[in-house]
């Protein structure tokens, strides 16, 4: 029997809505996802039934919702949009007899058990699928800094989602020295998520021009990621490629804590940047752990392509939660 369900993803900017099957023999299959901004809506209710509209009028009675931010309390409530969620109405709100939350962090980490094979690409590491068994270490770069695990046993497995981004920097030589120092004069303490994110190229790139002297232009991040991709500023070029060393670094000491076996490479930037990622020192720097670096150089790293992690993750954690 097939079961349908509605699958969310929502951020801060905007909310994505599709539909999903999920046969008998767990494959979950996607319909065309609706991308909603949430500034035009007034709660997650009227976005619900502005897409209940898009697909005839109703909705299937079963729905799973990644949320950006902490989940499990009675209130879940957003950094960058006003909505608020409350999952004990979510039946009496939305007419959904069944329902799933999760973090969409840990979304990303159903994504990452449930994917097909076509949708990973190698990163680093022995050219091998991720293990069956074992803990696979979840790196994802985007706005912050999401990190979680997988672990499997073969034929199940378990998600956590943590606060891993949040842990202290760790500068390698004199440059990343210099990045720690700019950025110590603005905040108390210094995380990983301030470097290895998207906002966190802007201060690597001022860094760098601090370092030589030179007098720049305020500059947004997007532009910076254009620029340095592209290759039209040496510069900006310059702090990519040291933003991916600086990814592979912290991504080497996730798998060392985490007693990985093996490293996915998540977050819309990670998939944005993929092949400025498998050009730079990102997986020298994966390996560069001293005593263990031969431990390292036997993980095979991936970078997960999936167009829809998030809404796919999240019907993946309705499917383990209800029909397991």
């Amino acid at each position: 029997m097939t079961t349908q369900i509605v699958t969310v993803d929502i951020g801060g900017t905007h909310a994505r809505f599709a539909m999903a099957q999920i046969a008998a023999d767990g494959t979950i299959t996607l319909g065309e996802p609706a991308t909603l901004h949430t500034k035009d809506h007034a709660s997650f209710q009227t976005a619900w039934e502005d897409f209940a509209q898009q697909q005839g009028g109703t909705l299937p009675d079963a729905v799973a919702i990644a949320v950006a931010g902490p989940v499990g309390g009675e209130v879940i409530r957003f950094t960058n949009n006003p909505w608020i969620i409350r999952p004990a109405l979510i039946s009496e709100k939305l007419g959904a007899t069944r329902h799933t939350v999760v973090n969409d962090f840990g979304a990303v980490g159903h994504a990452v058990a449930r994917a097909a094979p076509e949708h990973f690409v190698h990163l680093a590491g022995p050219e091998a699928p991720l293990p069956a068994t074992g803990t696979i270490s979840i790196v994802g770069p985007g706005t912050g800094l999401g990190v979680a695990h997988v672990w499997r046993d073969g034929a199940d497995y378990r998600v956590q989602a943590t606060e891993g981004g949040h842990i202290d920097f760790a500068p390698l030589d004199s440059i990343e020295d210099a990045i720690l120092a700019r950025l110590r004069q603005r905040y108390r303490r210094v995380s990983a998520e301030r470097v290895v994110s998207g906002p966190g190229l802007v201060d690597i790139y001022e860094a760098l021009a601090g370092m030589e002297g030179r007098a720049i232009q305020p500059v947004d991040d997007k532009t910076l990621w254009s620029l340095g991709t592209s290759g039209e500023d040496s510069l900006a070029a310059a702090a990519v490629d040291r933003f991916c060393l600086s990814l592979g670094s912290f991504a080497g000491d996730v798998a060392l804590a985490q007693g990985a076996s093996g490293v996915v490479i998540a977050g819309g930037l990670g998939l944005r940047i993929k092949d400025t990622l498998l050009r730079s020192g990102f997986a020298a720097r994966f390996t560069a752990k001293g005593r263990f670096a031969e431990l390292m150089a036997a993980l095979p790293v991936k970078l997960i392509t999936h167009p829809q992690p998030g809404l796919f993750g999240a019907a993946a954690a309705f499917a383990k939660e209800h029909l397991a």
